[in-house]
């Protein structure tokens, strides 16, 4: 199946435009958007205090249901917004997300709290792969890598502070504050979107839109991530958690028979065809894991051997994410240059080497400085040089016209990744009791996702030479072999 390469219908800004405004509207939503889906972890015992009626199984559907709808969704968002705009379905995901952020600060009970939480990974699965291929389509080639280190970079960073800035805005204004603090940067970012935003529609976005392969996709996307949430829940039976993976399981397998077949499917399975894009993805579903395991981890090793209050546990994380920025910078220039690949395998022995500090060197008694800051401070750069570098290898290959569904492919794996690494880290460490052990089992998973994600890394191919290659070749990208 070869599906022809569109113009947009929308001429590039001047090359006197400077693309850092659009990037920092796009980056502003994002932010919002990554914070918010770790702030809740500071919230959840507020929450159980602001509704005392509710059980805990209850007030984890807060969390669940925004993971597993945002999962979902992200993919058909992404094939939305390369039908209908990019700024268009950009604009309508921030509003959404803005308006259940303050429907969440008002409910006034769980199933409410719950049902505006799905709205808001609506509006959040809508705006993230718009935002890309927004910051994408501003950019000169040349540039990508660095806009697009950066913009990943962004996301990490919210998503590593969201804890510590929940925790004290929740400990001094209360748990409706996780939601309102979205509100005043979101009334921003679609302020500056109307006014600054170009409209990138394709001309293929007049092809019918795939609602078939939406809906298996979002069938088999939302099952397979519900039954990984609610593995560790006692009001789910083995049966129900089988029946949900191979409904899951089903959905996925009719979406890939469909697309292979469909005139216009919402995803091109040509797009797996290149190398480069197809080790990408597993790499990042791997370190998708990874990365969540060591994210929560942290906070168990915190809270129950060293007692730390929340606060203080999200102040000892900040040294990490601060080391994110400047890495991904310093990344984005050498992808320029060099490519991809030299970055994500070395970032990932870096990963490797802070997963085998905590195994060795914490214990018992705290002591941040000389036992947790050199692991904590090695982890920030091997995120910082990794997770960025995955988005940008992820859309260097991709014509226009597939920015926004290719890269919602890739943002969706590391999603379902992370969603696997929470269930497993609260597998094992979920029990009343933590020793100093109990966490072994974790680092060792860690270590060995990340060498496993440099091997995964080591056939990805974009250095300058092999993307001039590649749009010096035949329309049908896909098939080229990689340089």
């Amino acid at each position: 199946m070869t599906h022809a390469h569109h113009a947009s219908t929308t001429a590039a800004p001047p090359a006197t435009t400077s693309p850092w405004p659009v990037f920092w509207v796009a980056s502003v939503a994002v932010f919002l958007v990554a914070m918010d889906g770790t702030m809740l972890f500071a919230a959840f015992s507020a929450l159980h205090a602001g509704f005392p009626q509710a059980t805990a199984a209850d007030l984890s559907w807060v969390i669940n249901a925004y993971t597993v709808v945002y999962a979902a969704m992200l993919i058909p968002a992404g094939g939305l917004a390369d039908r209908h705009g990019r700024k268009s379905v950009f604009i309508v995901g921030v509003v959404l997300f803005l308006l259940a952020s303050v429907a969440c600060g008002l409910a006034g009970t769980v199933q409410w709290l719950v049902a505006a939480r799905v709205v808001q990974a609506t509006g959040a699965a809508l705006l993230t792969p718009a935002s890309l291929s927004l910051v994408l389509g501003v950019f000169p080639a040349d540039k990508r890598a660095i806009a697009v280190s950066l913009w990943g970079a962004v996301g990490g960073l919210a998503a590593a502070v969201g804890p510590s800035l929940g925790s004290f805005a929740i400990a001094a204004l209360g748990w409706q504050w996780a939601f309102y603090l979205n509100v005043p940067l979101g009334l921003f970012s679609v302020w500056r979107g109307i006014r600054l935003l170009q409209e990138s529609r394709q001309f293929s976005a007049q092809r019918p839109l795939d609602v078939v392969g939406i809906c298996l996709l979002v069938i088999g996307v939302g099952a397979l991530a519900l039954a990984v949430v609610q593995a560790d829940s006692p009001d789910w039976s083995r049966q129900a958690l089988l029946a949900s993976s191979a409904v899951g399981l089903l959905g996925l397998t009719g979406f890939i028979a469909w697309a292979r077949f469909a005139a216009a499917p919402l995803v091109d399975l040509n797009l797996f065809r290149n190398p480069t894009y197809r080790y990408v993805n597993l790499a990042t579903f791997s370190f998708g894991i990874a990365f969540a395991m060591m994210f929560f981890a942290f906070f168990f090793y915190m809270n129950a051997l060293w007692k730390y209050p929340l606060p203080l546990a999200g102040l000892a994380m900040a040294p990490g994410p601060l080391m994110v920025i400047p890495a991904a910078a310093i990344s984005g220039r050498i992808a320029s240059r060099r490519g991809h690949r030299p970055l994500l395998v070395t970032g990932c022995l870096i990963y490797a080497c802070s997963a085998l500090w905590f195994y060795l060197v914490p214990g018992v008694e705290p002591a941040y400085l000389t036992q947790w800051l050199p692991g904590m401070l090695l982890s920030g750069i091997g995120v910082g040089m990794v997770m960025p570098s995955l988005s940008g290898a992820a859309v260097s290959h991709l014509p226009t016209e597939h920015y926004a569904v290719g890269g919602a492919v890739n943002q969706a794996i590391r999603q379902i990744g992370s969603v696997i690494g929470v269930a497993l880290t609260v597998l094992i460490l979920g029990s009343a009791s933590l020793q100093r052990a109990s966490f072994d089992a974790i680092y060792l998973c860690h270590m060995g996702l990340a060498l496993l994600t440099a091997v995964m890394c080591l056939p990805v191919s974009t250095s300058p030479t092999a993307i001039r290659s590649l749009r010096t070749a035949p329309p049908d990208f896909a098939r080229q072999p990689e340089t």
